[in-house]
């Protein structure tokens, strides 16, 4: 190849072969007029590799993200294609005579410099981790032997952001990153909201699954805008309603807290303007549902409020309904039972001492869809409140899935309290030791202002346009280029920017093994489809279905049945079935008539018995019904985790 004159010295104090010459220089990108012939080390300048361009001591660094054929007119024999390189920054030599890297650019090539492919040593170099450190999740798209490293610190204290659609291996990368996170900060706490029961195996003993079987959650935990949104199902509240609730939820506060000091009238106490107890819709107080109730009916009876008087009744039975379903017993169950229980709460969410189990994964699959962005909400406001009244002194990384959904865009979806703690953490958590990860696969539908706040973006593939134009928006660094591929990566890559990562990275997340990969509880099924389905199993199905939204209040609260444990066995056998004892006549039968003549027996196994079986002398006590999904075997296990005892003790 034809080095033009001036050159020859770079080319031999670089030592290597030269693939071309710097023809165009701007300010943040060079073009590079490429030799016909081919490297003789078989190497080839493709879109997405790097060149360096050798200036004196210098070798400026870039990345190919464009190959075009030279014109003829402007081009001499020795340069039939140019490509087009974002520079990302230089390798020099310190005064000790070692070689490092810096971002950005102080001297710019001249024209006719040489171009170079980097070599292994240059590029490990380049994406060496400054920490002291290094985090290893995954290899170089640019060189297999070169493995992707983090910096853990930047990536949790500046927050960060997975990004991509469904199928690309996101929730691999995710717990990937956690796992590491979790070996190189130990004194950090996660805690992971897991809408798709995904995560439970992942971690090991290393963290503590919360579902519905075993989160206690009391409801005056729940600020007024969530105690709302619960009681209302999600839906927008009726004013009226709403502002009898305003008034009687401070004096059922009240009314519990002088119960438990055994001081004052309770009658006297009810009279009391609601602004005079001392307590807030806010205040993070127990009290009890059957005060609140007590209070409403008292208000509903005056003269005065006669005319409101279906509002209030409304109001009731919403409350009844609502405390009496068996599936929101995460809220009401020993709700007050030994008081202020906040601090065990506390310390029972976010792992306070850790002992052992830093992170903690909420399981949301199982939880009533209508009360799930409530939960949310207190979790997420909980985890921010924490942080900033005890000045950061225990850091948490609050890591949200399917964050879309918690803090969208749309001003008109989504529920408000969860957008904005959400909000908070992403805006003032780091001064509060309170950090935040998002995992979506619609990053146009996320909060700007929320997404904005995440230094560290891992980009997966994205084929919707509006996507990828918020990914190019979002990203200002010169390597923002490099998002043109994001349509075209392949399962596992991933393109990292930000704080984390040395300079903007294309590299494949390391594959987990087979044992600690997300795997989602409620596909189980799915999966294992093949098995036909007899009439035992359709029966105890239904029964669990049924007992789903049966009310705990009319008697089966007493025996604790637990279908999940039957769903093996068949109707005849199930719990519920054996909880009915058998029909009897109310007054003597009559005389039976003549027989007939018998019809044929079927043989046994044309069908299953449906014949009910008369109720045990004593049956043991077992869970209520619970419509969280469980494996077919009810031992405990990482899919099927066993129970906490009640006051949360581990």
């Amino acid at each position: 190849m034809t080095i033009p004159s001036g050159t020859s010295e770079n080319q031999a104090r670089s030592g290597r072969e030269t693939i071309g010459r710097v023809v165009a220089v701007s300010g943040a990108q060079v073009t590079v007029g490429l030799s016909a012939a081919a490297p003789s080390d078989g190497g080839r300048p493709t879109v997405g590799k790097f060149l360096g361009i050798v200036s004196g001591g210098i070798v400026t660094v870039g990345m190919i993200t464009e190959i075009a054929e030279r014109p003829l007119r402007d081009q001499d024999p020795s340069c039939r294609s140019s490509a087009i390189m974002d520079l990302v920054g230089e390798i020099r030599v310190n005064t000790s005579g070692g070689a490092y890297f810096q971002r950005g650019m102080t001297e710019y090539p001249m024209i006719g410099e040489p171009a170079v492919l980097m070599n292994e040593r240059e590029l490990r170099l380049v994406y060496s981790s400054r920490s002291g450190r290094p985090c290893n999740v995954g290899q170089l798209q640019q060189d297999q032997a070169i493995p992707a490293q983090l910096d853990v610190e930047q990536l949790v204290n500046k927050h960060f952001a997975v990004l991509g659609t469904t199928g690309v291996g996101k929730s691999n990368g995710v717990a990937l990153l956690l796992q590491q996170t979790l070996a190189e900060r130990p004194d950090l706490r996660i805690f992971l909201i897991d809408p798709h029961n995904e995560y439970a195996r992942c971690f090991g003993d290393k963290a503590q699954v919360l579902t519905p079987r075993n989160l206690r959650l009391p409801f005056w935990l729940f600020n007024f805008e969530e105690t709302v949104d619960a009681f209302f199902g999600g839906r927008p509240g009726v004013e009226e309603e709403i502002e009898i609730l305003q008034e009687a939820i401070p004096l059922a506060k009240a009314a519990y807290s002088q119960l438990k000091g055994g001081t004052a009238d309770r009658g006297l106490m009810k009279k009391k303007d609601p602004r005079d107890v001392g307590y807030g819709v806010d205040t993070p107080v127990p009290y009890r549902i059957e005060d609140l109730i007590t209070v409403i009916d008292e208000r509903m009876g005056k003269l005065e409020n006669r005319s409101r008087a279906a509002s209030y009744n409304k109001l009731l039975q919403r409350i009844k309904t609502f405390r009496n379903h068996p599936r929101y017993g995460f809220m009401f169950e020993n709700a007050t039972v030994g008081g202020d229980t906040m601090g065990e709460v506390v310390s029972h969410l976010f792992r306070l001492p850790a002992n052992g189990k830093p992170m903690t994964i909420m399981q949301l699959a199982g939880f009533p869809a209508e009360v799930i962005d409530s939960v949310v909400s207190v979790l997420s406001r909980m985890a921010f409140d924490f942080g900033l009244w005890s000045d950061g002194v225990s850091p948490l990384l609050f890591v949200c899935e399917e964050a879309h959904r918690y803090a969208p865009a749309d001003k008109n979806t989504g529920f408000g309290p969860t957008k904005r703690a959400l909000s908070r953490i992403a805006k003032e958590g780091r001064k509060y030791g309170v950090f935040l990860g998002l995992v979506t696969q619609r990053p146009a539908e996320i909060d700007q202002t929320i997404l904005s706040q995440c230094s560290t973006l891992f980009v997966m593939r994205l084929s919707n346009d509006r996507d990828q134009a918020l990914i190019r928006s979002a990203v200002s660094d010169a390597g923002a280029s490099m998002l043109s591929f994001i349509p075209t990566l392949g399962t596992g890559e991933v393109f990292a920017f930000g704080a984390g990562v040395p300079l903007p990275t294309r590299m494949k997340f390391r594959e987990l093994p087979p044992q600690l990969r997300p795997s989602s509880e409620s596909g189980s099924s799915v999966r294992n489809a093949g098995t036909p389905a007899d009439r035992d199993m359709i029966d105890s199905v239904i029964d669990r279905w049924r007992a789903s939204t049966m009310s705990h209040k009319s008697g089966l609260d007493d025996d604790r049945i637990d279908l999940w444990d039957d769903f093996p066995r068949g109707r005849e056998e199930s719990p519920l079935y054996r909880a009915a004892p058998p029909l009897q006549p109310a007054v003597p039968a009559a005389p039976a008539p003549a027989p007939m003549a018998a019809a044929p027996v079927p043989p046994a196994s044309a069908a299953p018995a449906y014949a009910p079986v008369p109720p045990q002398a004593s049956a043991p006590t077992a869970p209520r019904p619970s419509i969280l999904r469980k494996p077919l075997t009810g031992a405990p296990g990482p899919d099927n985790p066993a129970p906490l005892p009640s006051r949360f003790r581990t």
